[in-house]
């Protein structure tokens, strides 16, 4: 409960405020002050930006990457090289990525890894349209960035499984990912360094 003396409007801004990641009800509630506090100055310029993500924000038909245009400006890019595809669990590691500056080729999104505790299964995740991807001539390596967790690397032995007949070389972040790692934490130079140092899988 947010409280019993909070009005109808309070409760339900504080209720979906404390759905969104490391919030729970008492950051929530304390987020939600901050906004009614400032309406002018944060409430409303949060509310309308939120709007205009809902409206304009889709995924990318081609990489699964979030972004206003359809393909996304990674994938439009003309400075991007076409040939390498790093393969991603899920968009915050594609940002964790493009904040190390470490790669200049396209990203594909996983949306997730497979999981047998989860009932996660191949087909409920982006593996059919890379491996699609993966057939084209023009694509000559596949970089699998996936987290250093269980789930991750069965994913990525899944993956290098169903790559094997299509002459495509396929490689791995090296081990500078620590076990149990996430790539939204890490810091630039772990990302940068592991790229880098990238080896066949």
């Amino acid at each position: 409960m947010s409280g019993p003396n909070v009005s109808p409007e309070i409760d339900r801004l504080i209720r979906l405020l404390a759905k969104l990641p490391g919030l729970g009800q008492r950051s929530a509630r304390r987020a939600a002050l901050e906004l009614l506090k400032k309406p002018d100055g944060l409430m409303v310029p949060l509310s309308q930006a939120m709007a205009d993500a809902a409206e304009r924000i889709s995924t990318c038909g081609t990489c699964g990457n979030v972004d206003a245009l359809n393909p996304c400006h990674i994938c439009s890019a003309p400075n991007r090289d076409p040939a390498m595809i790093c393969v991603v669990q899920d968009v915050s590691d594609l940002w964790a990525m493009e904040r190390a500056g470490a790669f200049r080729g396209t990203y594909h999104v996983l949306g997730g890894t497979l999981s047998a505790l989860d009932g996660i299964r191949p087909e409920d995740l982006n593996i059919a349209a890379l491996i699609s991807r993966a057939q084209s001539a023009q694509i000559t390596e596949i970089i699998l960035a996936m987290n250093a967790t269980v789930d991750g690397q069965t994913t990525a032995h899944y993956i290098t499984d169903h790559l094997e007949n299509t002459g495509v070389k396929v490689s791995r972040l090296a081990h500078g990912v620590p076990v149990g790692g996430e790539l939204d934490y890490l810091d630039d130079g772990t990302i940068t360094a592991a790229m880098k140092s990238r080896r066949p899988f």
